[in-house]
């Protein structure tokens, strides 16, 4: 992997580090303006203390060396996570306002998945 490659998925994993943090915060500790955008979508208040939970759940799963595997299972887990937003905020109608946050974080943590180094990926068996 060449050192540029290191270095753009360095900059995104930590850019989606910090966005999964900063709103996770907020999830967890019920803000009204998240309070209101869940109950828009038609879920209950406490799954956003289960969502911000699982998002400080990965982000030291992405970022800690090693543990290939968890990191696969927590980058499906985001994308499970965001295109769920997507498709929430898309099936109520919401304006590109509300939706585009979910379309840059899921944006982010796709172009850290592409560019994790080889010692972050699965070891592919070879038949």
């Amino acid at each position: 992997m060449t050192k540029t490659k290191k270095v753009v998925y360095w900059v995104f994993t930590l850019w989606a580090s910090l966005g999964l943090t900063a709103t996770a915060i907020q999830q967890v500790f019920n803000t009204k303006g998240d309070i209101n955008f869940i109950t828009h979508l038609g879920y209950p208040n406490y799954s956003l203390v289960l969502i911000g939970i699982w998002k400080l759940l990965a982000v030291p799963a992405l970022l800690m060396p090693g543990f290939a595997r968890v990191k696969e299972w927590t980058y499906a887990g985001l994308f499970f996570l965001m295109t769920g937003a997507i498709f929430s905020h898309f099936a109520m109608g919401d304006a590109f306002k509300d939706l585009f946050p979910s379309l840059l974080l899921s944006a982010i943590i796709f172009l850290s998945w592409y560019f994790r180094p080889a010692n972050r990926r699965l070891a592919v068996a070879h038949s």
